[in-house]
C-alpha cells in the first residue's frame, strides 16, 4: 500500500495533540501527504473519496485551533471523516475500512472518543451539536462545539430547524458551512478572506456587540442600526439569511488557504453564542479525476490511483437500478403522465438517462425526502403518476409523509425503493432492512418483491398501473436474470409463482433470497415459490402449502419483527392452521459493515446455513409428529 518513508510527518500524528505540536508552515507540507495518503487508502479499500480529498485543510485546522476530543466535532453525513480518522489514532486501520472487522466509513461513538456523534444520513450535525452545546451550558463547561455541515446537506429541512432553534438560543455554537459546490456563493478570493479575518475579529465583535447593548434602549434607533448593519453585510457577504435566523455570519473563506482558516478559526474560538463560518472547498482538490468528475469519485470501489481508473466489474447481468433506469424511459415515453422525482440520488438511483430524456417530468428535490414523497402526493392528487426513486433507508426519513399524505388519501404513487436488505461495506446506517416491516402496516399499501430482473420490471408496470399506492423493492446490485427482459407488462396482483415443485418442505422466497432457495431445494427436493408480493398476500397458495407440506419456510432480506414472514405467521394463525414455519431472515440486531456475502452468512441467509437449518428443523417437526401419533 505505501512505506512509512513517503508520509514521514503523517507517521508521526497518532493524536490531534501530536497534530499541534507541528509549526503552521508544517501544515501545508502534511496536507500534501494526507492528500497522497487518501488516495492510496481509498483506492485499495474502495470507499469516500472527493468530499474526503475536499476537506483536508479544514480537517487539520480544525483538529490544530481546537481542543479535540474535549472540543468536539460534529460531521455531517460522515463522507468526509477519512482524514479525522487518521489524525484520531485509525492511520494504521485505515486498510481495514469498510471491511469486515474494521473500520466504519463513517464516525461511530463506539470506535473512537474523537467520534462525538454518530452519523450515516445527513443534516443530523446541527441539531446534535447544539443538543452538546446545550449540555456544556448546563455544566457550565467552556468546551467548545462545531457542527462541519455540506451545502448538500444543509437543503433538508431539518437542518434549517435546528439553525432556527440554535439562533434563539445563547448555546456557544459553531456551524461551518462546507460549501463545495459555491451553490450559495462564488465569492471566493483575497476579499473575501480578508472579510471573514474582520468579521470574526475582537475589534468588530467588540463593536457589535457593544453598539447593541448601547441601543438595545433607544428602539427606534436600534432598528435603524440593525437594518444598516444587514445591508452592508448583505452587499458584501451572503449572510443575511444566517444572520436573520440569529447566528453570526463569517465568510465565505477559502476552505483551501490555510493561513486564512487557523486565523478565522481562532477568532472564532473566543467568541460566544451562535456563529456560522462559510468556507469554500473543491470536491475532489488535489486528484485531477477527481476534482474533474466529484461525482463519479464520490463513492468508489477500488481504483488504480495514478489513472483514477477503476477494477473492471466483469460485465454480468444488469443491475436492479439499471433495470428501474430502462424501464422509467419506457414507460415514460408510453405514459406523458408520469413524472420522476428523486431526494439528491439522481446517479444512485438510475435516473440519468430519464432526466436528459425529460427535463420537464424530472423532479431533484436535494436532500428532502419528506418534501419528495408529499410533492408526489401533490402530483398525484391533479392527475399526475409520480415515481419516487429513493433507496430504502432514506425513505425511513419520509414515513410520516408517506402514511399521510399518500396512503391516508390513497393516492397512486409509485416507490421505487432501491437498496432494499443488507448492502454491505456502508454498513448499518444504510442498510434497508426495516421497509416491508414499516411499509406491512400501512392501509392501501401494494408491496412487491422481484426475485430477478424480468421480476423487477413486470413489477414496476404493476404498481404503476394501480390506482393506489405501491412499492416496488429490490436490493443493490443484480440478480439471477437475464438482460432479455419483457416490455411493458403487469403481473396478477397477490398471485404468487410456483418455482419448484417437491415435497415435505415449501420455501418462500421474498425477493432476492430466491436463489438461494432453488440450491437448497435441489439438495432437499423441496417446494420453491417466489412470493412476490408481502402485500397483498397470495393466501390461496400459502393455505395450500401448509395443507401439503410439513413445514413452510419464509426467506427474506429484511427484519424477521414484523416482516413478510410475520405475515405469513399471521395468515397461518387467522386459519389455525398448524403446520410448522421457521421464519429466516435479519435477527433483531444491527448488522456491521462487511461484504453483503458475509452479512447473508452472519444471518445465517446463505444457501448452506439456510440448508442445515430447515434439514434439522424438518427432522425434529416429523419427530413430533411420530410422538403425537
Amino acid at each position: 500500500m505505501y512505506t512509512r518513508t513517503e508520509f514521514p510527518l503523517l507517521e508521526r500524528i497518532d493524536s490531534p495533540a501530536d497534530l499541534r505540536r507541528l509549526s503552521s508552515h508544517q501544515l501545508t507540507e502534511l496536507a500534501a501527504e494526507a492528500r497522497g495518503f487518501l488516495i492510496r487508502s481509498v483506492a485499495e479499500t474502495g470507499g469516500h473519496l472527493a468530499a474526503n480529498l475536499g476537506t483536508v485543510e479544514l480537517t487539520l485546522a480544525l483538529h490544530y485551533v481546537f481542543n479535540t476530543p474535549d472540543d468536539a466535532l460534529v460531521w455531517d453525513v460522515g463522507h468526509q471523516s477519512y482524514l479525522h480518522k487518521m489524525l484520531t489514532g485509525r492511520r494504521e486501520q485505515m486498510r481495514s475500512m469498510r471491511q469486515k472487522g474494521g473500520l466504519a466509513g463513517f464516525p461511530r461513538r463506539a470506535e473512537s472518543r474523537h467520534d462525538s456523534f454518530g452519523v450515516g444520513h445527513s443534516s443530523t450535525s446541527i441539531s446534535a451539536a447544539l443538543g452538546m452545546a446545550l449540555a456544556a451550558a448546563q455544566e457550565h463547561s467552556q468546551r467548545r462545539i462545531i457542527a462541519i455541515i455540506g451545502d448538500g446537506a444543509m437543503t433538508a429541512g431539518q437542518a434549517f430547524e435546528a439553525l432556527n432553534h440554535a439562533g434563539t438560543l445563547d448555546a456557544n455554537l459553531l456551524v461551518i458551512l462546507n460549501d463545495n459546490d459555491m451553490s450559495i456563493s462564488p465569492n471566493v478570493g483575497g476579499l473575501s478572506n480578508y472579510l471573514a479575518r474582520i468579521l470574526s475579529g475582537r475589534t468588530y465583535t467588540t463593536v457589535r456587540e457593544g453598539s447593541k447593548k448601547v441601543l438595545q434602549n433607544m428602539p427606534a434607533v436600534s432598528e435603524l442600526a440593525r437594518r444598516a448593519e444587514e445591508h452592508m453585510k448583505g452587499m458584501m457577504v451572503p449572510g443575511t439569511l444566517f444572520e436573520e435566523l440569529g447566528f453570526n455570519y463569517i465568510g465565505p473563506v477559502d476552505g483551501h488557504d490555510l493561513g486564512a482558516l487557523l486565523r478565522t478559526l481562532r477568532n472564532l474560538r473566543a467568541l460566544k453564542g451562535p456563529q456560522l463560518l462559510h468556507v469554500v472547498t473543491r470536491k475532489g482538490k488535489g486528484y485531477l479525476p477527481a476534482e474533474q468528475n466529484p461525482c463519479k469519485f464520490h463513492g468508489v470501489g477500488q481504483f488504480d490511483p495514478q489513472t483514477g481508473i477503476g477494477q473492471a466489474s466483469g460485465g454480468g447481468a444488469k443491475t436492479y437500478t439499471q433495470v428501474f433506469s430502462d424501464w422509467i424511459c419506457d414507460m415514460g415515453l408510453a405514459d406523458p403522465r408520469l413524472t420522476a422525482i428523486t431526494p439528491a440520488m439522481r446517479e444512485g438511483s438510475g435516473l440519468v438517462k430519464f432526466s436528459e430524456a425529460f427535463p420537464t417530468r424530472y423532479f431533484d428535490v436535494g436532500i428532502a425526502e419528506q418534501h419528495s414523497v408529499t410533492l408526489a402526493a401533490g402530483m398525484a392528487c391533479d392527475g399526475l403518476k409520480p415515481v419516487l426513486a429513493i433507496y430504502s433507508t432514506f425513505l425511513q426519513r419520509g414515513y410520516d409523509q408517506l402514511i399521510h399524505d399518500v396512503a391516508l388519501q390513497n393516492l397512486p404513487v409509485l416507490f421505487a425503493i432501491d437498496r432494499g436488505g443488507l448492502v454491505g461495506a456502508d454498513g448499518p446506517t444504510h442498510s434497508g432492512n426495516y421497509d416491508l416491516s414499516f411499509l406491512r402496516c400501512i392501509p392501501n399499501m401494494t408491496i412487491m418483491t422481484p426475485a430477478d430482473q424480468d421480476e423487477c420490471r413486470r413489477m414496476l408496470s404493476t404498481g404503476f398501473q394501480l390506482n393506489s399506492p405501491a412499492t416496488v423493492r429490490y436490493p443493490r446490485g443484480s440478480g439471477p436474470g437475464t438482460d432479455s427482459l419483457a416490455g411493458l407488462e403487469t403481473l396478477p396482483v397477490g398471485k404468487a409463482e410456483i418455482r419448484r415443485h417437491g415435497k415435505d418442505v415449501a420455501l418462500l422466497a421474498f425477493g432476492s433470497p430466491l436463489r438461494e432457495a432453488l440450491e437448497v431445494a435441489e439438495r432437499l427436493d423441496a417446494t420453491v415459490v417466489s412470493m412476490r408480493f408481502v402485500k397483498p398476500l397470495d393466501a390461496e397458495c400459502i393455505l395450500e402449502l401448509a395443507a401439503s407440506h410439513t413445514l413452510l419456510v419464509t426467506l427474506e432480506d429484511n427484519a424477521i419483527a414484523g416482516g413478510a414472514g410475520s405475515a405469513v405467521a399471521e395468515l397461518l394463525a387467522q386459519h389455525r392452521q398448524t403446520a410448522g414455519l421457521i421464519m429466516l431472515g435479519i435477527p433483531d440486531r444491527f448488522i456491521e459493515h462487511a461484504q453483503r456475502e458475509e452479512q447473508l452468512a452472519e444471518c445465517g441467509l446463505d444457501a448452506e446455513a439456510i440448508f442445515h437449518r430447515v434439514q434439522r428443523e424438518l427432522a425434529d417437526r416429523i419427530a413430533t409428529l411420530r410422538t403425537v401419533d
